[in-house]
C-alpha cells in the first residue's frame, strides 16, 4: 500500500512528547494497512469530518458484543481500512498481566490484525485495533482456546467491570475490589456478551474514596470503599508532622520546598465540612460530619486512618455527555458491607433491583442516570427502598406546592374519591 503526505499529521510529532503518528509509521513498516490509517485521519483533519461511517452490526458467532464495527466511507481511496474492526478483551482486575501473556496477545494480534493496541481504553478494555470481518472468527478462537482470553463488552449490555489495585497495592482498600470484580464478571456472562438493556451499563469498583478508577464520574454502578466508623488517630504522629519529622503526602510533591508543614492550613481549613480542629496539639474530629473525603487521611497517612468497620458506598447514575450532558453518580447506598463469604449478595441484590427498574422504565439509548433524572430521584429512591436523607438534596426546592400521596393523607384516596361521588350524587 502506498504511503500518503500527512503535513497535518507530521505536526503532531513536533514537540517533546511521544506521538500515536510516530507509532503509527513505525508500525507500518510491519503493516502496511497502517498507512491507510494515516491517509484517512490526514484527510478527516482536512475535511473536519470523520471518515468511519456509521452502521454495520459485526460480532462473532454466539456473542452479540465485544466487536465494535468500523467502516471506512472512503473504502477505495483507503483499501486497507475498508473495514477495520475493534476488538475489545476483557482485561484481569486491576489490569495485572505477565509480560508472556501480553507477548501471546501482540503476537496474535500481528497475524490477524494491524498490531495496533489501545493500552487501556477509557472503558478499560485491552482494545486491538484494526481487523477484517473474516479474521474476525480465527482470532476469537485463538484468543479462547490458547490464550484462555474473552473478549469485552460492547453494545447496550453491561461493559467490562473494572477496579483499581485495590488491596493488592493499595493500604487504603476498604474492601476487596478485585474480587468483586472478578466475582461479577464471572456472575455476570450473559449480561456482557448478549446485549439486552435499554443502552450501556457500567461498574467501576474504587477501594476508597479517593476513587482511582473515577468511579463516580464513568460509571452507572460506583462501588466506592468507605467506613462508618470514627477515622483511627495517632497524636503522636501527629505531632510528628507538626514538628516536621515527617514530609506531607508521604512526600509526593515534586521536588519544591513548599516550607513548614501548617496543619491548620494545609489540613483543618481545606477539610470540606470544617470537622476536623486543634485542643492544644491534639488533633479533634467531629466524626458525624465527616463525608469520607480522604484529604487529610492522604496529607498525613501516618497519623490517620480508616476506620475498622469497613464496607463501600453505592453511587448510581454518572455518564459521559449523550443526551443530558455529563452527570456525576448519585449516592444511594450510603453504606454496604461487601462480603466475599456470602458471594456479594447484598452487592447482587442492589444490581438486579436497579435493573428490573431500568429495563421497564428506561427508554432505548437512555442510561440508568438520565432515566432516574427523568423521572425523578424520589421515584428511584422508592423503588430502591432507600430513606431520603440530606446529602440526596441537590438544591431547595423552588415549586412551592406541597403533593402529598393517597396514603400520607388521612383516610386516603378512597374516601375522598366516596365524598366526591356523595357530593355529585345529590
Amino acid at each position: 500500500m502506498p504511503k500518503h503526505d500527512t503535513p497535518l499529521l507530521d505536526q503532531l510529532e513536533s514537540g517533546p512528547w511521544p506521538s500515536f503518528v510516530s507509532d503509527l509509521k513505525r508500525q507500518a513498516e510491519k503493516s502496511p494497512q497502517c498507512w491507510d490509517i494515516l491517509g484517512q485521519l490526514e484527510l478527516s483533519f482536512k475535511d473536519r469530518i470523520t471518515h468511519w461511517k456509521h452502521g454495520g452490526i459485526v460480532g462473532v458467532f454466539g456473542y452479540g458484543g465485544g466487536i465494535v464495527g468500523r467502516y471506512s466511507d472512503v473504502p477505495t481511496q483507503f483499501p486497507g481500512v475498508a473495514h477495520f474492526h475493534t476488538v475489545r478483551l476483557n482485561q484481569p482486575s486491576s489490569k495485572f498481566y505477565s509480560s508472556a501473556k501480553l507477548r501471546d496477545i501482540c503476537d496474535l494480534w500481528e497475524k490477524y490484525g494491524s498490531g495496533m493496541t489501545n493500552m487501556h481504553g477509557s472503558t478499560g478494555d485491552l482494545v486491538l485495533l484494526g481487523t477484517t470481518t473474516a479474521n474476525l472468527e480465527p482470532l476469537f478462537y485463538d484468543l479462547t482456546h490458547d490464550l484462555k482470553q474473552d473478549l469485552g463488552g460492547s453494545g447496550s449490555n453491561l461493559r467490562t467491570p473494572e477496579c483499581c489495585l485495590g488491596r493488592a497495592r493499595c493500604e487504603w482498600g476498604c474492601y476487596d475490589t478485585q474480587a468483586l470484580c472478578h466475582h461479577l464478571t464471572m456472575h455476570y456472562q450473559d449480561e456482557i456478551h448478549r446485549p439486552a438493556f435499554p443502552y450501556k451499563f457500567k461498574f467501576k469498583f474504587s477501594g476508597c474514596p479517593n476513587d482511582c478508577v473515577a468511579a463516580i464520574a464513568r460509571s452507572d454502578f460506583a462501588v466506592i470503599g468507605t467506613w462508618r466508623d470514627d477515622i483511627r488517630v495517632n497524636q503522636a504522629e501527629v505531632k510528628g508532622y507538626i514538628n516536621g519529622d515527617y514530609a506531607p503526602n508521604a512526600g509526593a510533591h515534586s521536588g519544591r520546598d513548599w516550607g513548614k508543614f501548617d496543619i491548620k492550613k494545609e489540613v483543618l481549613d481545606l477539610c470540606p465540612t470544617g470537622c476536623m480542629s486543634m485542643s492544644g496539639d491534639e488533633l479533634k474530629i467531629d466524626n458525624s460530619e465527616c463525608t469520607r473525603c480522604m484529604h487529610c487521611i492522604n496529607v498525613m497517612p501516618r497519623a490517620l486512618r480508616p476506620g475498622k468497620e469497613q464496607g463501600a458506598t453505592i453511587c448510581v447514575g454518572a455518564k459521559a455527555p449523550i443526551l443530558d450532558g455529563a452527570q456525576f453518580a448519585t449516592m444511594t447506598i450510603p453504606f454496604i458491607k461487601v462480603d466475599p463469604e456470602n458471594e456479594f449478595e447484598e452487592v447482587i441484590e442492589v444490581i438486579e433491583k436497579i435493573w428490573d427498574w431500568w429495563m421497564e422504565a428506561g427508554k432505548n439509548r437512555e442510561r440508568v442516570g438520565e432515566t432516574i433524572m427523568r423521572l425523578g430521584l424520589p421515584t428511584f429512591l422508592k423503588v430502591m427502598e432507600v430513606e431520603p436523607i440530606p446529602q440526596h438534596v441537590k438544591e431547595p426546592r423552588s415549586n412551592p406546592y406541597v403533593f402529598w400521596e393517597s396514603d400520607e393523607v388521612e383516610g386516603g384516596f378512597e374516601r375522598d374519591v366516596k365524598e366526591f361521588r356523595k357530593r355529585h350524587a345529590q
